[in-house]
């Protein structure tokens, strides 16, 4: 079950600061955001602060779906996260209705899905030098 997801409805907006967003999403306890497309710098920033965008099949929005912000999402995830994975979540509203529908796990890279999987791309690097390794990144 993740505890916090969150949708943007067109464009996505910014903390001004990195530090910022990277507390903001922590504090909250966001761990994933669903949207219908992303720019390759806000999926890539996403997946640096340990944050899965995640990306609504092709025909399928918010409206599409009837979500209204209210429902509780059950996502579905394993230490088999791959590239692209098609996940199946199902959002539960406040009266207990399911709507069952699946999006696409946009880590487009095996890095990316390293980094997402240590948490962001700083737990990763700190890491790897705690064990003395070198980054290859």
């Amino acid at each position: 079950m993740c505890p916090w997801s969150c949708w943007p409805r067109r464009t996505t907006a910014w903390v001004p600061a990195a530090t910022g967003r990277r507390k903001g999403t922590d504090l909250l306890g966001v761990k994933a955001v669903i949207a219908a497309s992303y720019e390759r710098i806000h999926r890539s920033n996403l997946i640096g602060m340990g944050v899965l965008p995640l990306q609504f099949a092709d025909g399928e929005d918010v409206d599409s779906l009837d979500l209204d912000g209210t429902e509780t999402f059950d996502i579905p995830l394993n230490e088999d996260l791959q590239l692209g994975q098609a996940i199946e979540i199902t959002a539960t509203a406040e009266d207990g209705t399911e709507t069952v529908f699946t999006i696409l796990n946009r880590c487009d890279t095996p890095i990316e899905v390293e980094y997402y999987r240590h948490g962001g791309i700083l737990h990763y690097v700190l890491r790897d030098f705690v064990r003395g390794e070198t980054v290859t990144a």
